[in-house]
């Protein structure tokens, strides 16, 4: 990546902060634009006395005080999104806001700052419901079935037309589900959360036969570097996972082996989905990056085991 001045929305959230870490040790002058809404802080503690680190607490809604930060950079890593897709069920306009509009806002900001490329993490959850699985790049039509999906979507959308309108260039990853340390929501986090309630029983949503694809943050990061670096395409998008899946009750075994606590009961919802908008089998056909020449180090149950052990350390 010759770009050395770095814009990164959602900087200090999961994936966020995962990048910026390798972004800064890569010797990359990086701005972090953060409304500290699910991130934190301390992800990022360590990079507070650098020079070439800056961090600015704002919202991606406030678009003047958006237009004036972003100036001077040469690229965007737009990761700022609303991480809970069940969260959007509740209050519907959650994902117009903080994904769609938002990414207007920084699309909107880079043309008045003549800043032409954008890298943006995208979803799985576009897909829908797919007829072909594992479901390539150029499967269509896309009938999202969640608020959370239909809106990047609409994000993946406005950045095409952007970059065609305005002479720009996008990075667009379509993530599988993303596992590490510093978790902040997603499956693991929501069991280590009811194990601390009760370590007799975990509730799993749905019937526990749900299966997905799942990626170590590490990999992802290594993803969206070497594809930033070597596509140069107008329009760039590349699914992110490992391909292969897991099924959500081996994942909970693996928990539970790890935590020491194998008598605990399982107690399932029922039913095929864990909630509206829930996909019962996720997996990503991941062979055009892999032909691009980058490949996952981890399988998904791999993933999920180094997962377990780094949030459980936390």
């Amino acid at each position: 990546m010759k770009n050395k001045k770095v814009f990164v929305s959602g900087g200090s959230g999961f994936i966020g902060s995962h990048l910026v870490d390798r972004l800064v040790d890569n010797g990359y002058v990086v701005t972090v634009y953060d409304n500290l809404s699910s991130g934190k802080r301390e992800f990022l503690e360590k990079h507070f006395k650098n020079s070439t680190f800056k961090f600015i607490q704002a919202d991606l809604l406030d678009i003047e005080t958006l237009k004036k930060s972003i100036i001077g950079n040469d690229i965007v890593f737009h990761l700022a999104a609303n991480p809970d897709i069940r969260y959007g069920i509740e209050y519907t306009d959650t994902d117009l806001k903080q994904n769609t509009i938002a990414t207007y806002n920084i699309l909107e900001s880079m043309r008045c700052a003549g800043i032409k490329q954008i890298a943006f993490s995208s979803t799985s959850a576009i897909y829908g419901e797919p007829k072909i699985i594992p479901t390539p790049e150029d499967y269509g039509p896309l009938f999202p079935i969640s608020l959370y999906g239909a809106s990047k979507l609409a994000c993946e959308a406005l950045i095409t037309s952007f970059c065609h309108t305005f002479d720009m260039r996008s990075w667009i990853f379509r993530f599988a589900n993303i596992v590490g340390g510093r978790g902040t929501h997603g499956i693991l986090f929501d069991f280590i959360r009811k194990l601390k309630v009760s370590s007799d029983r975990l509730e799993i949503l749905g019937d526990g036969k749900q299966q997905k694809s799942y990626l170590l943050v590490d990999d992802c990061v290594d993803a969206i570097l070497f594809i930033v670096d070597n596509s140069s395409s107008p329009v760039s998008v590349y699914n992110l996972g490992s391909g292969d899946f897991i099924d959500i009750t081996s994942i909970a075994k693996i928990l539970l082996k790890e935590k020491e606590l194998e008598s605990t009961t399982l107690e399932f919802t029922g039913g095929d989905r864990g909630w509206p908008g829930d996909v019962p089998k996720m997996a990503l056909d991941v062979s055009k990056l892999n032909n691009f020449g980058w490949k996952s180090k981890y399988s998904s149950k791999e993933a999920i085991s180094i997962a377990v052990k780094r949030m459980l350390s936390e």
